[in-house]
């Protein structure tokens, strides 16, 4: 199923790969509340993020489209360390054996990830965000409200990620 989505993006990517997010709703309440539903971190609260700009990361360790975009996230979060903004992984997984919590630990150490990752299981996450896709990016304003959603591999330096850099950027002078 992964697959024919991604390739129904592809198919359509100039008209569905980036979008504002309809009435700028708040970003939902994280749902992993226990020490263990976290890497990197303990648990967030959404409200610990006001007054910053956040990249959400919707992912999963089975995806390589997902896993090829993690260099542009270490990029970009170390393009704008320092200015109010944060990068924080949902780890939602397709599959049962994405639902490790050792092997996920064992892929956030392979990818170096250092950012914080809330791991998924249920999809509860996933179903807050009214997420379909694999990667998808959420862009929080410094207020909590979700108002940019891109889909899909994103690299340094492509058309997708100039215009996330812009947003970002944008968000962070409001």
């Amino acid at each position: 199923m992964r697959y024919t989505l991604f390739f129904l993006i592809l198919l359509f990517a100039p008209l569905a790969n980036a979008a504002p997010v309809a009435g700028a709703p708040p970003m939902p309440q994280f749902t992993g509340k226990q020490s263990q539903d976290w890497l990197n971190s303990r648990p967030l609260r959404r409200e610990e993020l006001r007054g910053k700009v956040v990249l959400l990361d919707v992912w999963t360790f089975g995806c390589w489209n997902c896993y090829r975009s993690i260099p542009w996230l270490q990029t970009i979060e170390r393009k704008f360390d320092g200015r109010r903004f944060r990068v924080i992984g949902i780890h939602s997984p397709e599959f049962d054996y994405e639902k490790s919590r050792d092997r996920l630990a064992a892929k956030i150490a392979e990818f170096k990830i250092g950012y914080p990752v809330m791991m998924d299981n249920g999809l509860a996450y996933w179903n807050a965000l009214h997420n379909r896709y694999w990667p998808a990016f959420y862009l929080v304003d410094k207020q909590g409200r979700l108002r940019f959603v891109h889909v899909g591999e994103t690299h340094t330096g492509d058309r997708q990620a100039q215009l996330i850099d812009q947003e970002i950027a944008r968000l962070l002078a409001e």
